[in-house]
């Protein structure tokens, strides 16, 4: 950024990125929400960069991959047999908040809703009619247009460009922003677990919506309710069933 350069963001080859790790989501607790909040921090400093960012999707780009590929300004894929996915709804998870927002950004009414409430798979070609790139490249020309297309993009006036990008992306970048954005995701990755240890009506509570206003004290589901060791540790609580203190 200081150097006022286009920025270009590539993976390995046949492979943007898989998205976030599940092995986290297992975990729960503190190593989840600090993942979650890292990936929306990241979506949105590349959506409101102020140089033009160029997105070389490489590969497969499944939940996080896709969101980060939606985050630039120009996105190029590598044509081949790749999936573009969200795929959360199809393994349990529901779609955080900040998610939701870029997908409603960049993706077209009717794909918005194929791609997220029903995690539909799309080959590269098929994502530029969705929204999620803008065109497909061979891949062994892939890095070469990206390159030449982040150049084009400096003959922009670098003022108006920041200015502007902040302007048409305020809605999504104040989503982004918002304390809110990653709760749900929580929520959902906590709920296998608790369906073998909690009974029904405890669980109702537990999924309970987040409380937005006052401090949080403790998890008041207990000790052996939420996750081994932490939960009187509000950062780690699993299961979100706090009590608050206004």
């Amino acid at each position: 950024q200081e150097h006022s350069a286009a920025v270009v963001i590539t993976g390995r080859e046949g492979m943007f990125s898989g998205g976030f790790d599940l092995t986290t989501f297992q975990k729960g607790g503190e190593a989840l929400y600090q993942m979650l909040k890292d990936g929306a921090e990241l979506a949105a400093r590349v959506m409101a960069f102020p140089t033009p960012v160029v997105a070389a999707c490489s590969g497969h780009a499944i939940a996080m991959g896709a969101f980060l590929t939606m985050s630039a300004d120009m996105r190029l894929a590598a044509a081949g047999p790749f999936k573009i996915r969200l795929n959360e709804v199809a393994i349990g998870l529901t779609l955080p908040r900040f998610g939701v927002e870029i997908a409603r950004h960049r993706l077209t009414p009717t794909h918005f809703n194929r791609a997220t409430i029903l995690a539909e798979t799309y080959s590269p070609e098929a994502a530029v009619d969705a929204g999620f790139v803008d065109r497909v490249v061979p891949a062994a020309d892939l890095l070469t247009e990206a390159v030449a297309t982040a150049t084009a993009l400096t003959k922009l006036n670098p003022k108006a460009h920041a200015e502007t990008k902040l302007l048409t992306r305020e809605t999504a970048l104040a989503a982004l922003q918002s304390r809110s954005s990653v709760a749900p995701v929580i929520v959902a990755s906590a709920r296998a677990l608790m369906q073998k240890t909690l009974p029904p009506r405890e669980l109702r509570l537990a999924l309970r919506p987040v409380r937005t206003g006052g401090v949080v004290r403790r998890c008041s589901a207990g000790p052996g309710r939420c996750r081994p060791g932490s939960w009187q540790r509000t950062t780690s609580c699993l299961c979100q069933r706090w009590s608050w203190n206004s």
